[in-house]
Formats: C-alpha cells, structure tokens, sequence
C-alpha cells in the first residue's frame, strides 16, 4: 500500500516537473527580437539569444566584436528582428521549452519558443543574422547555435552582411578599438 502510494506521488511529481518545462500560449504582443509575452505566461525572454537593441547602446561593442560592420547598421537590425519576430508569431501559439534556469533577473520566462511548424524561434533568429549566440551564460543548446551563428557569419546574412574577421589581426588591437568604440557610442548618444 505505501508503495503505491510513493509510486503514486513520484509519477505526480515527474508529470509537474515536465508541465514546468514545457508550457503553451498565444503570443500577444512582440517587444524587440528577444521578448515575447505570451497570454497565460507572461513576458518570455528567447534564451540563448541576443538581438540588437532599437537605440543606440554600449552593449553595441559585443556585436562589432564579432565582425558586424558597424552600429548604425545595428538600429536596422534591431527593427529587422522585431518585424520577423512578429511575422513569425504575433497571435500565434507557441511553445515554450525552459532550461535549468527558468527566470532572469528581470523575471521575465527563459525559454526556447517553438512555433506553429516546429520551428525553433530562437535558432530562425540566429541563422537569419538578426541575433547573436548570448555567451555569459550557459545553456542546453549553446554548441549548436554557436554552428549557426558562425554559418550566418561565413554566408554574411543579416547583420554580417559586410562581415569582417576579426578573430586574428584585430585581437592585437582590441583594447584599442573597443575603447574608441566606446568612446564613439557614448558620444553619439543623445542622453550624454
């Protein structure tokens, strides 16, 4: 009898573990690339992803780091990614996969977006070049989208489009060019 009873309630617990990680809802309004909010859930941050920002900004640097031609061309895929973001799910149902960490620290949801046709939102937004592999943290898939942000970059799609290797001759000088980086962003922004 106490058997089934365990049995019982750890089979209880596996099903609430597994409706945790995976969960589905209309998406209801598209705030950039990245963030979603989803009826039911709330705001949905895609992890693993990082798209350009719609306003000029330091984190510009991460992007001309990695061979984007320069910011200004950055604003255009800020509002590229937004409008394939909601081509591909405004009003539509999603769903949504979390990974160990289910919140950032904005409390917004973590999680991979599936779309109507078993596409992975996420993994669309790093092959199209309108989105960056977000290195800080890890996560399940980040080998396999690193594989496809780097054939985004070799096919220059996106924001890679004039894409320039800086993996060699430029690292002697990065120091260097991020600091004017930098120094430009924080010159050109109208809030300094």
């Amino acid at each position: 009898m106490m058997k089934s009873i365990f049995l019982s309630l750890l089979a209880l617990l596996l099903l609430v573990t597994t409706a945790q990680a995976e969960q589905h809802g209309q998406v209801c309004w598209i705030s950039d690339g990245d963030t979603i909010t989803v009826d039911g859930v709330g705001v949905v941050r895609l992890i693993g992803i990082d798209c350009p920002e719609k306003e000029a900004s330091d984190r510009d640097w991460k992007y001309i780091r990695l061979g984007s031609s320069d910011w200004r061309q950055l604003r255009e895929v800020a509002r590229s990614a937004h409008h394939r973001t909601i081509e591909l799910c405004k009003d539509k149902r999603v769903r949504l996969e979390t990974g160990k960490d289910r919140y950032d620290r904005y409390d917004r949801l973590l999680a991979y977006v599936w779309l109507p046709d078993g596409r992975m939102l996420n993994q669309l937004l790093l092959e199209e070049g309108l989105a960056i592999v977000y290195r800080r943290f890890d996560f399940s898939k980040k080998e396999a989208f690193l594989r496809r942000e780097k054939h985004a970059r070799r096919k220059k799609i996106g924001m890679w489009d004039n894409y320039q290797d800086r993996s060699v001759s430029a690292r002697r000088d990065s120091n260097l060019n991020d600091t004017a980086l930098r120094v430009t962003l924080n010159c050109t922004d109208p809030l300094n």
